[in-house]
């Protein structure tokens, strides 16, 4: 199973260039009603339950409910599908918490964040060779995809072990590319996510030290959807949310159904069922709406994205922004993060909130 997903790196310099032809794509049309909509996926254990109810008729069957048609896109990779959402054409796409931030929403481009899927429960770990404590990490040479939720997860890992960041050199390493890089004698030092994280904690000498799992709630994965189109067409938010829980509550049961519907996820995602069980293990999925609409309106989130665009600030993922506050958050209940005339990102809980009440 291959996961390229999480790369802010790689788009941040992109984001004012692909706001401007979202504005020229979807201004004209956002506010009107429509019948067809696209919501992209790329590969990643949480995100299979989206292929999955294409193949399997639920996207029809809710879609159809609302009068609706949804194409559910793949798009190979992950930094990819932001870009073609980020660029108007796409209406949705399953996308991180820091890329959402700092990709669409640093562009301008005002997203909702509608399904709080999962998050991270150990998908993404800190990798040493040669001791068990983090604290050995002080001076190294680390080898992760920088700017991306690998560094996120190195700066709050050694800030639990009273280091920063300038206590360690980071090298740039493609995830693709990260395995063989800690085979490598000489790197003693990496952060990864699965599937690549899973073949790396193999290795003779090696020691997982630091995971999400530690941090539980940060690392979230999400639906985002254009606010405008949203705001124009609720019903893509109903049928959306009714897809969701309706797939994850299959996936989730230990039954033949749960064991097929599971199996073939694995398949859409290049994988096995063994391998696929595994991933999910330290996925930890939403399944539960009323989960997820706690989650969402709890001040732990606002906790997590002000670290978040914090970090991001620090790096330059806020492309010209004088100040962490330029990017704005709003929250359930009326809460804001940042500058509340310019919000951008939006977690809007309302449709999570329907499914929950059994009104979708």
């Amino acid at each position: 199973m291959s996961v390229s997903i999480r790369s802010a790196a790689k788009v941040a310099m992109m984001t004012g260039a692909l706001f401007t032809a979202a504005c020229s794509q979807t201004s004209g049309d956002a506010q009107k009603p429509r019948q067809e909509f696209s919501i992209g996926w790329s590969i990643y254990a949480g995100w299979m339950p989206w292929p999955y109810a294409q193949q399997a008729g639920i996207v029809k069957k809710w879609a159809d409910k609302y009068g609706i048609k949804i194409n559910v896109v793949q798009v190979n990779d992950y930094v990819e599908s932001v870009n073609q959402y980020t660029a108007g054409k796409l209406d949705g796409v399953t996308v991180a918490n820091m890329d959402a931030l700092t990709i669409p929403a640093a562009g301008g481009k005002d997203t909702s964040a509608i399904i709080v899927g999962d998050y991270s429960n150990g998908n993404d770990g800190i990798m040493l060779k040669g001791a068990s404590d983090l604290k050995a990490i002080k001076g190294q040479t680390v080898n992760l995809v920088e700017l991306s939720v690998s560094h996120y997860l190195l700066a709050r890992g050694l800030g639990t072990v009273g280091l920063s960041l300038k206590d360690v050199k980071t090298v740039n390493t493609a995830d693709a590319d990260i395995v063989g890089a800690f085979a490598s004698p000489d790197v003693k030092a990496a952060v990864a996510w699965n599937p690549q994280l899973s073949v790396m904690k193999t290795q003779a000498g090696a020691k997982e030290v630091f995971s999400s799992a530690d941090i539980p709630g940060e690392i979230l994965d999400l639906l985002a959807v254009d606010t405008a189109t949203l705001k124009a067409n609720p019903k893509l938010g109903k049928a959306l949310a009714g897809i969701w829980y309706e797939t994850v509550a299959l996936m989730k049961r230990q039954d033949a159904q749960g064991k097929a519907a599971r199996a073939a996820m694995a398949k859409l995602a290049g994988s096995t069922p063994e391998a696929f069980d595994n991933q999910l293990t330290t996925t930890y999925l939403y399944a539960d709406p009323k989960a997820a609409v706690a989650a969402t309106a709890s001040p732990s989130l606002i906790t997590t994205m002000t670290r978040v665009r914090d970090f991001s600030f620090s790096k330059g993922l806020f492309k010209g922004a004088t100040s962490a506050d330029a990017v704005g958050m709003a929250f359930p209940g009326g809460k804001t993060l940042g500058d509340p005339q310019h919000v951008t990102l939006r977690f809007d809980d309302s449709f999570m909130k329907l499914a929950a009440q059994g009104k979708l």
